[in-house]
């Protein structure tokens, strides 16, 4: 277990100590159950953002996102136009990509359609725990599973988009809605 081990002296998932950003993420947030619809929100929109890209550099954007995108507030995002998309394109402060952005905003407008709170609705696809083993290592944790199919097959009928099924499993992974902590890892709950 070596490998997990850190230059701090804590032992994590290998990712969680290639970088101190990606340490910090993988300490406080990464697999902690998290509720509520903005914190759910920037989670989806983020993921994805970071689609083909490296989570790092999301991670080091994270803040302009949050300003882009007045707190993630869905309501707020909803009412973006034209020319919200055009002063975000120039934002060096985000990923500047035209097809992620529109989907942000629509997705922020998909929100305010649910019959349901986006949390409950998530939530709905969490598996229930089943006493499997923890994965060894990160080769082993699957980047789709029957969950993150289901969960973006409905948010696509109720009308968002950029959510495949890696994404929305990532978005699963981030929220605590599984756990994917290695053996050995300080996070892991056994």
């Amino acid at each position: 277990m070596s490998e997990l081990l850190g230059s701090d002296g804590v032992s994590r998932c290998s990712w969680g100590n290639t970088a101190p950003d990606y340490a910090e993420y993988h300490d406080s947030e990464w697999g902690i159950p998290l509720r509520g619809e903005v914190a759910l929100f920037e989670r989806l929109s983020l993921e994805a953002f970071q689609s083909g890209l490296s989570w790092i550099v999301i991670l080091r954007k994270r803040e302009g996102f949050r300003r882009a995108f007045e707190g993630f507030r869905p309501e707020r995002v909803a009412t973006f136009t034209e020319d919200d998309v055009a002063r975000l394109l120039g934002d060096a402060a985000i990923v500047r990509n035209r097809a992620k952005i529109a989907a942000t905003v629509t997705n922020a407008r998909a929100i305010a359609e649910l019959d349901r709170p986006l949390d409950e609705l998530l939530w709905s696809f969490a598996p229930v725990p089943d006493g499997r083993a923890r994965p060894s290592t990160m080769s082993d944790v699957p980047a789709i599973t029957a969950e993150s199919k289901a969960m973006a097959r409905e948010l696509k009928k109720r009308g968002f988009t950029f959510v495949g099924p890696t994404t929305c499993y990532a978005m699963m992974q981030a929220t605590g809605m599984v756990d994917d902590h290695v053996e050995g890892c300080w996070r892991a709950a056994d």
